[in-house]
């Protein structure tokens, strides 16, 4: 995400007034305050500087300045090393106030047509593949949509993955969200893997995967761990166990279970 229309006026008066701004990028942050006239100075916090300078702003906290911490884009502590200097900001006794606004996994899952009531974002998969299918295997039974954030050049495995131990679901790759290139392909997994092979793929990535169909438990299921359950406990007990572990009505398996019963 980064279309410098979407900054919000609160943001730029936050800016504006702010004593000192940390950035990941300086040359990168350089271009919205350009854009907007800001002429304040920008210092760098990142992955590779953060244990450094991290005690440097919360010394400058202590000494009463006010702090504004921007992200290269989107909203700061998203999938970026913010969070540390926010978590060691709050245990300090300081204010934190987040300023709303864009994000790419909420403006991906807005845009994708899949379903927003109930979602986990994930952030990025694992870049090995098999921590990869071991972390996608975990949510094979995740009853919301998946949303992750991922590199073009894994793009295509990312997906392959998916599929296999996934199945063939609904999803969306959407790619440089709010920029120029914007781009929202909508397909099944199967799909979007075959035109991530045959494509050169390129800007941020955000990967939104449908939830999977809720599994159907069969009367045979049931029965099995009957015959399994009703040697060391009662019916009604049993029925209760089965019940909680398969998430099926207890009525369902009791009346299986005098029905088996009948028949012995």
């Amino acid at each position: 995400i980064g279309n410098l229309g979407d900054m919000t006026l609160r943001a730029l008066s936050v800016l504006v007034r702010a004593e000192r701004t940390y950035c990941e990028d300086t040359r990168h942050s350089l271009k919205l305050f350009n854009h907007y006239g800001i002429r304040s100075a920008l210092k760098a916090y990142h992955d590779h500087n953060a244990d450094r300078v991290r005690p440097r702003i919360l010394k400058e906290l202590d000494e009463g300045l006010s702090v504004a911490l921007v992200s290269d884009a989107g909203t700061p502590l998203i999938s970026d090393p913010g969070f540390k200097l926010a978590g060691s900001a709050i245990d300090a006794g300081h204010t934190i106030i987040s300023l709303p606004g864009p994000t790419a996994p909420i403006a991906a899952l807005t845009s994708s047509g899949l379903p927003t009531d109930n979602f986990q974002f994930l952030g990025f998969l694992p870049s090995k593949t098999g921590a990869r299918r071991e972390r996608i295997s975990s949510l094979r039974d995740a009853e919301s949509a998946l949303i992750f954030f991922e590199a073009p050049g894994r793009l295509s495995a990312a997906l392959k993955d998916c599929y296999d131990i996934l199945g063939d679901r609904r999803a969306v790759v959407a790619r440089e969200l709010t920029k120029m290139h914007e781009e929202v392909r909508r397909g099944s997994l199967s799909e979007l893997g075959r035109w991530a092979e045959t494509h050169k793929i390129k800007g941020e990535i955000v990967l939104i995967i449908a939830p999977g169909e809720p599994r159907q438990i069969t009367d045979e299921e049931i029965l099995v761990m009957l015959e399994r359950e009703l040697e060391p406990q009662s019916l009604k007990q049993a029925a209760r166990d089965i019940a909680e572990e398969l998430g099926v009505s207890r009525n369902r398996v009791y009346e299986l279970g005098l029905k088996h019963l009948r028949k012995k």
